[in-house]
């Protein structure tokens, strides 16, 4: 589980004095808005410098109109990084793992078997299918992401399928088992900061996550049916030769993805897990095929690139290892600190504060408390910000309102935890877009079809998690008033 080392401040733990007005409130957001909107939407320029910008704002806001000190505005941007330190360092990993596991045959291997089983017309939505079980199993849509989702866009890929499309069908499935599982950080931090039983939070969850995961399912399979066409006459088999003639492919070459996901089953969280499936890597690279110690540890620096003789395949199988982690890492970092400047201004409390002030019935809380995790999500770049803040602000009105607490904490993570992969300067939309190859969102203002070169319009879970809630909030299944049922009972959401 995320550990949080300090509290996001609430509205009513701002001292009078320093709390920021809405209309103080609203100019950092502004900015931020502006800056990434005019210089990432439509000048195209990468994130790093409106990032920046957004920053410089945010602390001179801070410095000259809230009168805060420079000390306190580095501490804001202290904790904002260390509330996302477990996600850089998983960045950093990740980038070796992956490299070790192709020079070790683990990605390539998997990609000359399951080209063999898997066809077009049923990738998609066993994609989705298999990352839910694989997420579920270890509590982690990252480490599944990262692992499995890289070889099956190699997969995808041979058989005609777009990569867009295999890493929005990877994505969906990762979250949806992410939420449902024990294990998860983010499922234990919600229940934690709404002071609701795990498996209480979890079964609130339940009916939601299967109609959404459902109806991504079914979307997939008729993509599917569309999207793979035809496969080229012998393009598999070139594929698999190449594959097979570059790499050693014996069992043996898949023990980096025992020790990993088996560490990870066995309750070891994701980053140990990911650190010892990099040894592994090296260790299967020198021992299956023969690459020597120096070398194999060159590749966990600066990468692979090998030469299959086919482009395909040397396209998809070249990564840079960690040392080329430095542009999705400086994002993160960036972004982390705007959140953390946000959250010490006191904007974001202000924010969750004045929007709960629009709610009038217990169905208007739970769709606020929706609208405020996708908010935070948005401004903090950061998961457990948007889980935490809406979580810690709103829970006293769900008392208020005679509603059980997981009500809240179903909203929070079904609106939070699956939509930060579509807003593309937040952390977990850069690790998806570098693990994939594929970007967050690409959009040209005189060509609207460039999206379809992004995996956003096709992660269909991220729009109907918290579509789904929404609906299940006006037709009153969401709310579940506190006289109706022991709190260990499941919520009517869940009949």
């Amino acid at each position: 589980m995320a550990s949080l080392d300090f509290e996001p401040q609430t509205y009513g733990e701002l001292s009078p004095e320093r709390r920021p007005t809405l209309a103080q409130a609203l100019v950092p957001i502004l900015g931020v808005v502006v800056f990434l909107g005019v210089g990432s939407g439509y000048l195209g320029m990468n994130p790093h410098a409106p990032l920046v910008w957004s920053v410089v704002l945010t602390g001179l806001v801070g410095y000259y109109w809230m009168d805060l000190s420079w000390d306190v505005l580095y501490e804001g941007i202290a904790d904002g990084l260390l509330m996302g330190l477990q996600a850089i360092l998983i960045l950093f990993t990740i980038y070796a793992l992956i490299a070790t596991w192709v020079s070790a045959g683990t990605i390539p291997g998997l990609m000359h078997y399951g080209l063999s089983i898997l066809t077009p017309e049923v990738f998609l939505p066993a994609t989705a299918i298999l990352a839910a079980v694989v997420a579920f199993s270890i509590g982690s849509s990252w480490t599944t992401a990262g692992t499995l989702g890289v070889a099956f866009v190699g997969i995808g890929s041979g058989l005609g399928i777009p990569a867009p499309m295999t890493a929005g069908a990877i994505l969906s499935g990762a979250y949806a088992g992410d939420k449902q599982s024990p294990l998860s950080d983010t499922t234990n931090l919600a229940a934690a900061v709404t002071n609701t039983n795990l498996y209480d939070h979890i079964r609130a969850m339940r009916t939601g996550t299967a109609i959404a995961l459902g109806l991504s399912l079914i979307l997939y399979a008729l993509l599917g049916l569309r999207a793979g066409g035809a496969i080229p006459e012998g393009r598999v088999a070139e594929i698999q030769g190449a594959l097979a003639g570059t790499y050693d492919l014996s069992v043996f070459v898949f023990l980096p993805l025992v020790v990993t996901f088996g560490l990870a089953l066995y309750g070891y969280p994701a980053l140990p897990s990911l650190v010892a499936g990099v040894f592994a890597g090296v260790f299967t690279t020198m021992a299956v095929q023969g690459v020597g110690f120096t070398a194999a540890w060159d590749v966990f620096l600066n990468g692979t690139a090998p030469q299959t003789g086919t482009k395909l395949v040397n396209d998809l199988l070249a990564q840079d290892g960690l040392t080329g982690s430095a542009w999705t890492i400086t994002v993160v970092v960036a972004a982390l600190s705007l959140g953390g400047l946000l959250e010490r201004l006191g904007v974001l409390a202000v924010l969750a504060h004045h929007l709960a002030q629009g709610v009038r019935s217990g169905t208007s809380l739970v769709a606020t408390s929706g609208l405020s995790a996708i908010l935070v999500n948005i401004f903090s770049a950061q998961q457990y910000m948007a889980i935490v803040i809406p979580g810690m602000t709103l829970r006293n009105l769900y008392d208020e309102y005679d509603l059980e607490s997981s009500d809240l904490s179903r909203a929070v993570e079904a609106a939070g935890t699956p939509t930060g992969a579509l807003i593309p300067w937040h952390a977990g939309a850069v690790y998806m877009s570098s693990v994939f190859g594929v970007p967050t969102l690409a959009f040209s203002w005189g060509e609207p079809a460039t999206i379809l070169n992004s995996y956003f319009p096709f992660y269909f879970f991220a729009f109907l998690s918290p579509l789904v809630l929404f609906v299940m909030t006006l037709l009153g299944r969401a709310t579940t008033p506190k006289d109706s049922a022991d709190s260990s009972v499941p919520s009517s959401a869940d009949d």
